[in-house]
């Protein structure tokens, strides 16, 4: 095979220009507005590392006491760690983190060190942490504009206005065949439609909805379509004009009736998990996308790819000529796009198939694979051999066997 000439660098295919911002006019964010998207992103960037940055100077030193600690936690400016309780609280954890270390010597682990472990740090540097976030919504670490945005979005308790929800007492099923469960499935995942019935059950819109073992995100999303009114009608919900949603329930009669139980619009998630990959991911599936930059720059990395990989997928056509021509497979399936029935594809694999006999001699043919037929099969050969472990039984074991495949023809 012929190799490309450009030579393989595997930074090659990420050292490009950035893709385009989601939003290019004027944005507001936590009551403040930029010009666009990237100079929001700035701002917060340089407040995080900033605070960062604090953590390093005043909490990278070796751990004494319990007031010391203390007194440095509270110094803190830039990284806001709570109520005064609170803060002395996080002291005492880092104290007894700190004598529980298998090295009694005092001065073994500074207390940055012990500080991340318990709040839940990642482990990487500071760049790193910078180069993933996305603050104020996604940092890769604890957020420290978690409060920002509970005093902004939030709203404190009123006593004087009436809350009442019944308990929600409902079979709730929902399949894991949805677009968004698939784009990035595992076996414990909730599909967002069935979190979605909780969150219009209990919230109102402008709620704000915390999820502390968030996993991919999905009670973000949910929050979200709870402001779609076809993603609600899909739950077996109506929607009408004003927004107000109704469920079916059951009268006293028997009657089925529609009653109103909640309001059309989209509420606010904080999502929280110890794993940076599980709130990277959560972020990504519930952050506006420019899908136009996307799929700009996912068409720029496939081109890369190509020019940097392509030559290991081509192949000689002609020995003679030695000509190069592109994979086989995108000519096949070119060639099989272009099928309308079965019977276009059975010609296609082998165009002398309707002039073949209905029994095979020799390698079987690709029409024969592709032609309705009938398979028996033979039972495999059982042995029983001696066992080679201290049991009172012989061990059951399979040999090695053919199948016993007979072609019965088609039909």
């Amino acid at each position: 095979m012929a190799k490309s000439d450009q030579p393989y660098t595997q930074q090659t295919i990420f050292e490009t220009e950035r893709p385009a911002t989601r939003d290019s006019g004027p944005v507001t964010c936590l009551g403040m507005t930029f010009p666009n998207d990237e100079e929001r992103r700035k701002h917060f960037l340089g407040l995080l590392r900033a605070g960062l940055q604090e953590l390093r100077e005043k909490l990278a030193v070796p751990f004494v006491s319990f007031d010391d600690t203390y007194t440095r936690l509270k110094s803190l400016q830039h990284w806001p760690l709570g109520t005064e309780d609170q803060i002395r609280d996080l002291a005492k954890r880092i104290t007894h983190a700190a004598s529980a270390t298998r090295d009694p010597r005092l001065g073994t682990r500074d207390i940055l060190g012990l500080y991340k472990d318990e709040v839940g740090f990642p482990i990487g540097s500071d760049e790193y942490i910078l180069a993933l976030s996305d603050p104020p919504y996604y940092t890769a670490c604890p957020n420290p504009f978690i409060a920002d945005f509970i005093k902004h979005y939030g709203k404190p308790y009123d006593p004087s206005k009436p809350y009442s929800r019944e308990p929600f007492a409902a079979d709730v099923s929902e399949g894991k065949n949805d677009p968004i469960y698939n784009a990035h499935s595992y076996h414990t995942k909730v599909p967002h439609k069935a979190i979605m019935r909780y969150i219009l059950h209990y919230t109102e819109p402008g709620d704000v909805v915390f999820d502390g073992f968030c996993g991919t995100g999905m009670t973000g999303v949910a929050a979200q379509l709870c402001g779609d009114k076809a993603a609600v009608e899909s739950l077996g919900y109506k929607v009408d004009k004003d927004g107000i949603i109704y469920q079916q329930e059951t009268d006293g009669n028997g009657k089925t009736v529609w009653k109103p139980f909640s309001k059309l619009g989209a509420r606010r998630a904080v999502l929280n998990d110890l794993s940076p990959a599980a709130t990277f991911i959560a972020y990504n599936y519930n952050t506006p996308v420019d899908v136009q930059a996307f799929e700009r720059e996912a068409k720029r990395i496939l081109k890369e790819v190509e020019d940097e990989c392509g030559w290991m997928y081509r192949t000689l056509h002609a020995a003679s000529s030695r000509t190069e021509q592109r994979g086989l497979s995108d000519e096949w399936a070119e060639k099989l796009k272009a099928c309308k029935t079965v019977e276009e594809i059975r010609a296609l694999l082998s165009p002398q198939s309707s002039k073949r006999s209905t029994t095979p001699s020799g390698p079987m043919s690709l029409s024969a694979l592709t032609a309705p037929r009938k398979w028996s099969f033979g039972r495999p050969r059982w042995t029983r051999k001696p066992a080679r472990c201290m049991t009172s039984f012989p061990a059951r074991t399979a040999e090695p066997c053919l199948l016993n495949a007979a072609w019965t023809g088609p039909g």
